[in-house]
């Protein structure tokens, strides 16, 4: 495992720059790096990964020096543990709506005696590999808390319901932070398809704000983040607009002429 490179540029001083994914692309994790990012995002909750996808890009991630977190596709411990399996050193949790779901969040990422994760021998607990275990760490509790030390567990706020409990979510030791969710949020007070209707800013700032409080984290606070739909429609969509005009100027794509008519007998 390699050190959280997203809290490491915290305490460099600075945000981290994360490329976010939807689906496996390990050419895009490689390109991520060249261009200078700190760590990739995995969407698990809208993307399409399979454990194997996830486990190729920690790998060609981790290789580079680029640490992975992700939004996983839904609170279940076991679906928790096994993205974290993989090698994962941040977890966001959707649709995180009380201090109990907060707690079984924080349980689900940390080991004991900080939570309740469970073992696995997968990249996420070195292999299970004790001679690495013994040596780097000075055993598996030594892991456990250098594991628990570079791992962000993040709750996402997305309803109303979650707003009103925000105190209680907040109380949690082992939560990091707090991030948004607007188009939901929006659609909880009453307003869909409008995720920047001013009541649901007004609440989410106010979340943000009473985070900070906590001394927890919010919204962007430790990154900033970009990733391919965001480059290729910007991108594209602005190459498209430039070009969309230009005239052709080929000799082989002149209209040809005319063929003679044949001459009558």
């Amino acid at each position: 495992m390699i050190e959280n490179t997203v809290l490491k540029a915290n305490r460099e001083g600075r945000k981290a720059l994360v490329f976010a994914m939807t689906y496996r692309d390990l050419q895009a994790v490689e390109l991520a790096h060249q261009a200078g990012f700190d760590a990739i995002s995995l969407d698990g909750e809208h993307g399409a990964f399979t454990s194997q996808d996830v486990d190729d890009i920690a790998r060609v991630a981790n290789g580079y020096g680029m640490s992975v977190i992700a939004r996983v596709p839904n609170n279940a411990a076991n679906t928790i543990n096994l993205w974290l399996d993989r090698g994962i050193q941040g977890v966001t949790g959707p649709h995180i709506e009380s201090k109990a779901e907060a707690q079984a969040l924080a349980d689900a990422c940390l080991f004991p005696p900080d939570g309740q994760r469970s073992w696995g021998g997968g990249r996420g607990t070195e292999f299970n590999d004790s001679k690495v275990l013994t040596e780097r760490y000075g055993g598996k509790l030594g892991f456990a808390k250098w594991s628990n030390k570079n791992m962000i567990v993040t709750a996402q706020i997305e309803s109303k319901k979650a707003y009103d409990n925000l105190d209680g979510i907040l109380s949690v030791k082992g939560l990091t932070g707090i991030t948004g969710g607007p188009h939901d949020f929006s659609a909880s007070l009453g307003h869909p398809g409008e995720p920047d209707h001013p009541e649901r800013q007004r609440m989410t700032a106010d979340a943000d704000r009473r985070a900070r409080l906590a001394g927890k984290d919010a919204g962007s606070d430790r990154a900033n983040g970009t990733g391919l739909p965001e480059l290729i429609l910007g991108a594209a969509r602005a190459f498209a607009e430039k070009h969309k005009n230009d005239k052709c100027t080929a000799p082989s794509a002149k209209s040809p002429k005319a063929a003679p008519k044949a001459k009558k007998q």
